[in-house]
């Protein structure tokens, strides 16, 4: 049972819910409220709700402790209290802007939660002092060092990457999408779902204080969705394909994408599309499949990890 005592982790202090507002809530900033709450079973969940209610673009969701959150496939996990960020916006990139961008059709909403992977990696990178990478479509990967015993002298413990983030947008009317994310700051190698995953603080990050770490990936999206909003949505020239590609761990190996109906693609991941579809080359021609498509993309057997 969670303890109701906020403070009953001194490790894992409560964000500062008024310093967060003070700090993203701006006359000319995207973020229009911000809540943070104890707990609840999944902000992205509560996020449509308020969405179908009629809620500004710019809402964003925070929970100190998620019982039902939900990963792609309607995957579930949970984390022990404020260790990690999870938390959830709204954009309506179906309606025009107050600066007069037009509203974008929903084919080019393909690319917001790539667009909020980008975001996010950039901003854990710079202030939590670790480097990441992206699994496609929108897992965030760190490296955790192994055991360096065997190392000779003065060698690199090359690291193994592991998931220390997800992803998960879900339409929420006809001009509003949900991105949700969850980051493991500071779960303990006990506390890990599932072998594959880690936290930043198990990566040996410098930083690991969620407040200024929220603060920037909130700051990163922000940026981010208005430069693509600017430029009509193109992923070209908002330079998030580019982004993406640059920082995407999938391209140049070996992937097995399995698709429904049992058919599995295997080859070498050589891009991803103008829509955001990753392009696997086999036998001779490429296949370009969506996230949507995909129950699992992970290494073949005779491949490097894509994480």
């Amino acid at each position: 049972m969670t303890s109701s005592n906020r403070w009953s982790d001194l490790e894992r202090p409560p964000l500062n819910e008024t310093a967060l507002r003070h700090a993203l809530l701006t006359p000319s900033g995207l973020w229009t409220s911000l809540d943070v709450v104890a707990a609840t079973g999944s902000t992205n969940t509560d996020l449509v709700a308020r969405a179908k209610a009629g809620a500004a673009e710019g809402a964003v969701l925070i929970a100190e402790e998620q019982s039902a959150g939900r990963g792609r496939l309607e995957r579930r996990w949970t984390a022990p209290a404020r260790s990690g960020l999870f938390f959830s916006i709204l954009l309506r990139p179906g309606l025009p802007t107050p600066d007069g961008n037009a509203a974008l059709p929903v084919d080019r909403w393909g690319w917001l939660p790539l667009l909020a992977g980008v975001a996010t990696a950039t901003a854990v990178s710079r202030t939590a002092g670790i480097d990441t990478a992206l699994k496609w479509p929108n897992d965030l990967l760190v490296k955790v060092p192994k055991d360096s015993d065997k190392l000779r002298p003065g060698e690199t413990p090359p690291g193994e990457e592991r998931k220390a983030a997800g992803i998960l947008a879900e339409r929420a009317d006809d001009t509003g999408i949900v991105i949700g994310v969850g980051l493991n700051v500071t779960l303990r190698e006990d506390e890990l779902p599932v072998p594959t995953a880690t936290s930043l603080a198990l990566a040996g990050a410098p930083g690991v204080d969620r407040d200024p770490l929220l603060r920037a990936v909130l700051r990163s999206i922000a940026q981010w969705y208005q430069e693509w909003r600017a430029a009509d949505g193109d992923p070209h020239r908002s330079r998030l394909q580019e982004a993406y590609a640059a920082g995407c761990a999938t391209l140049g190996r070996t992937v097995r994408a399995e698709l429904p109906g049992g058919r599995e693609l295997v080859g070498e991941a050589v891009a991803v599309d103008s829509d955001g579809r990753l392009v696997i080359s086999a036998e001779g021609r490429e296949e370009s499949v969506g996230a949507g498509d995909v129950v699992h993309v992970r290494p073949a057997a005779d491949g490097g990890s894509a994480g």
